[in-house]
């Protein structure tokens, strides 16, 4: 039996300067590139200890990320900041050419995606961003869950020596991978289980364990996989859950419509042995203005809305 659910939560924006900071301290290649977010990417203190070291480009993400890859292709290791939507819908050309493309090792840091500038609305909502990069050929995606997964996955980008998309949740989470460290490509069973594995990333992660605990107060056995690395996926993951449960359902504050569960239905499809899926996320619609919590629930992203898919699953295919 896993571990309750710790209570306690955390911004792993914190985490994320923190681990950047003593980077930078370690090696003078680390830059860091923003669009006037030295606040929200929460880099004041970066620019403090390394003010020739920070680059504000001001409200120009083109420009920013032209800027990272062209420190990238002059030895420097740049960090690209900026808030996740406009990070990659603003500058989504210059991610594919001048980064992807060019295999420029860039890291390309997503602040605040999903839902967290809940009440600013859906212009500030980063729902797309997954699906849209994960389109691009040799572009990394990272969705760390927790804070000690964020500092694990900001100081693995630091030496991939390739391009990659970090996506740093403000929405604040618990603790959830423990001691573990991240890898790239590897998914983690945070829980296992027999009957139906719940498939999740970032801020879903800590409720996809709070509903496997109470599945389990009600007879359902719920693996929980934390799908840390977007693209590539851990297709060999999948592809035990398929084998040893008997549904999966994924989970993600992002839009179904190419995102997390869409990779993972077609690894099932592609295998030809398929199991029920449910795909739990936001469902070609814009939300509406509110809370992040508030906006979470509104689309069945609960921990009782992942509970009751697993249930529903597991007691369908009996």
């Amino acid at each position: 039996m896993s571990a309750p659910v710790a209570t306690e939560t955390f911004d792993n924006r914190v985490a994320f300067a923190e681990e950047l900071i003593a980077l930078a301290r370690e090696d003078e290649r680390i830059v860091a590139v923003c669009n006037d977010s030295v606040g929200s990417s929460n880099l004041v203190q970066f620019q403090k200890e390394f003010p020739d070291r920070l680059i504000n480009v001001g409200i120009a993400e083109q420009d920013m990320v032209g800027v990272g890859a062209g420190l990238a292709l002059s030895g420097y290791v740049p960090f690209v900041c900026g808030a996740s939507p406009f990070l990659t819908g603003r500058a989504l050309e210059q991610i594919k050419a001048d980064v992807a493309y060019s295999q420029s090792p860039v890291v390309l840091c997503g602040m605040s995606p999903g839902m967290a500038y809940g009440e600013l609305g859906p212009t500030h909502h980063s729902i797309e961003d997954l699906s849209w990069l994960r389109a691009i050929a040799g572009l990394d995606v990272v969705v760390p869950a927790d804070p000690a997964e964020t500092r694990s996955a900001v100081r693995w980008a630091a030496h991939a020596a390739r391009p990659v998309f970090l996506r740093v949740g403000r929405f604040k989470v618990p603790a959830v991978t423990g001691d573990r460290p991240f890898t790239f490509g590897a998914a983690t069973t945070l829980r296992d289980g027999s009957d139906v594995t719940v498939v999740a990333a970032g801020t879903m992660v800590s409720r996809a364990l709070q509903a496997a605990e109470e599945a389990a107060e009600q007879g359902v056995s719920v693996r929980v996989l934390n799908m840390s690395t977007i693209a590539p996926l851990d297709e060999d993951a999948i592809r035990r859950a398929m084998a040893e449960t008997r549904g999966i359902v994924t989970a993600e504050e992002a839009t179904t419509t190419g995102g997390l569960g869409a990779a993972v239905a077609a690894v099932v499809v592609t295998e030809r042995a398929p199991v029920p899926m449910r795909l739990l996320g936001i469902h070609r619609e814009f939300a509406p203005t509110g809370t992040t919590a508030f906006l979470l629930e509104h689309f069945g992203l609960t921990a009782g809305d992942i509970r009751q898919a697993a249930i529903g699953l597991a007691r369908t295919d009996a």
